[in-house]
């Protein structure tokens, strides 16, 4: 009974050190909004808009049915890359810089989102960035 218990013992052990498991970045959402705090999507200002890495490579973005811009697996990546934002109003530029996560499962983690150009109003809110686009 004690061999048994033993085996079963270090046989859970190895199980639980060999997971397999990744942290993909939080995702990052935009909202473009005018001056007056409308939505440019909703109101039907904001018609075209994509993004490029700094490749000339497509980054995927779905819009939320509350007409914010989910951009698609960026982030992933230990450094910092630059991209473009191209709309019918204004285009943008932007890098993320990202870092290996630090914890029990491999993955990568944004730490830091910045806005370059000049007159680029950007507001951070709980879990969406708020853009105003004019």
């Amino acid at each position: 009974m004690k061999k048994i218990f033993t085996f079963l013992l270090i046989t859970l052990l190895f199980i639980s050190c060999e997971k397999d498991c990744y942290n993909a970045p939080l995702p990052i959402v935009f909202e473009f909004i005018n001056s007056n705090d409308e939505n440019l999507i909703t109101n039907g200002t904001l018609t075209s808009y994509s993004v490029q890495d700094e490749n000339n490579v497509n980054v995927e973005l779905t819009k939320t049915s509350d007409n914010r811009v989910i951009l698609e697996n960026v982030g992933a990546y230990n450094g910092t890359k630059n991209y473009k934002f191209y709309s019918n109003i204004k285009n943008l530029d932007f890098s993320i810089q990202s870092s290996e996560f630090k914890g029990g499962c491999d993955g990568f983690q944004i730490n830091k989102l910045t806005f370059t150009g000049i007159g680029i109003d950007i507001k951070e809110e709980k879990g969406y960035y708020k853009i105003v686009l004019q």
